[in-house]
């Protein structure tokens, strides 16, 4: 048997990364838009509450931690906000819930040249850094992020008429980026990846096609910018990739096997973990793990961070024995299979749950690797 604790992430107990934000963080949002919170005080505010979320997740017996991804308002808002040259716009595709309701969104787009003004998560990581024992963990929107969702609109000609010059442009933002942080000290980056894990499905490969654009090439080109952004990064960072098909109030972007990109994805990128969600049907069995090279871990997101409904542990390690078939145990980890709250007005469960579910996840874990 394998032991739980590990000096290296990926853990064999993880999350993913965004939390729920209390009441009081948006109360604290209101009060900030409204003038009766001083931008001084929201931050007191923003701070006292991420200490509280670092030590939900201290008292669950995680190992790595993030700060719930409090100072954002999504997944990729902060990147918007540090970066000249973007903003947003409505997607082209939407969100679908049990109730086949569509749920649209917005999505970032290309206004003007790129410039990376201040920090991204330099403010993020400097706080988490100071306020835990932990391993601290960073996530990351994907490159892809910044060009996918709007599906061949979103980059301006007036910005790039050449959008292999975005390209360039995007991966020195991303650089820049991850050679302060491990400067500062980073030693896990998360890369979130929605687009890659939306070319698993045959309607969204469709959709695409229809749009004038060739998913083959897309994966191709969306391997490549990650793998350019982590070119020489030093030893001791690990960087895992979390292949998420889209979480907003329960309702997800897509579905489908990871068969479609497993080969492609696996082998050709160049990160040491794959955060693969496994929580329902729509993620297909475990098969497209035997593409998995022997060096990299998979950590298989067994737990729903979309329901109340506790997952049983017996299950869960059913689960976990079953992809052991195409991954040894001892390269396998455990994680609810997205955040909890990938948004500021996300809360699919009670806090009550999510206290749970981290506990159940670390619980689990050591019943599997002692």
């Amino acid at each position: 048997m394998t032991s739980n604790t590990k000096s290296n992430p990926p853990f064999r107990a993880e999350h993913i990364g965004s939390l729920l934000r209390p009441h009081e963080l948006i109360e604290a949002h209101r009060s900030l838009a409204t003038g009766k919170l001083t931008a001084e005080g929201f931050r007191a505010a923003q701070e006292n509450l991420i200490r509280d979320v670092i030590r939900l997740q201290e008292e669950a017996g995680l190992q790595a931690v993030t700060d719930g991804e409090f100072r954002r308002g999504s997944y990729f808002s902060h990147f918007i906000e540090a970066v000249t040259g973007i903003t947003d716009k409505e997607a082209v595709f939407h969100f679908t819930g049990q109730s086949g309701k569509k749920i649209h969104f917005h999505a970032p787009h290309i206004a003007g040249k790129l410039k990376r003004e201040r920090g991204i998560s330099t403010e993020e990581f400097r706080f988490l850094q100071g306020n835990t024992q932990c391993t601290p963990k960073i996530t990351m929107p994907s490159p892809s992020t910044m060009h996918f969702f709007r599906c061949g609109e979103a980059v301006e000609k007036s910005a790039y008429a050449d959008e292999e010059e975005f390209f360039a442009d995007l991966v020195r933002v991303y650089r820049e980026e991850v050679a302060e942080l491990v400067s500062l000290g980073l030693r896990y980056l998360q890369i979130d990846e929605v687009p890659l894990a939306m070319l698993c499905d045959p309607k969204i490969q469709e959709a695409v096609r229809s749009r004038g654009k060739d998913p083959e090439l897309l994966r191709e080109k969306y391997i490549a910018l990650v793998n350019a952004i982590v070119k020489d990064k030093p030893e001791q960072l690990t960087v895992g990739m979390h292949l998420c098909r889209g979480n907003y109030k329960a309702s997800w972007l897509s579905e489908g096997s990871y068969e479609a990109v497993a080969d492609q994805l696996f082998n050709n990128l160049n990160v040491d973990a794959f955060f693969l969600e496994y929580d329902g049907p729509r993620a297909g069995d475990f098969s497209p793990l035997q593409y998995m090279p022997s060096n990299k871990t998979v950590v298989l997101g067994l737990v729903s961070s979309k329901t109340p409904d506790m997952e049983q542990p017996d299950l869960l390690k059913k689960r976990v024995d079953e992809a052991s078939r195409f991954v040894p145990l001892e390269r396998l980890a455990i994680s609810p299979q997205c955040g909890f709250g990938t948004s500021v007005g996300s809360r699919p469960v009670t806090l009550d749950v999510e206290k749970q579910k981290l506990r159940l996840v670390v619980d689990t874990a050591r019943q599997i690797w002692g």
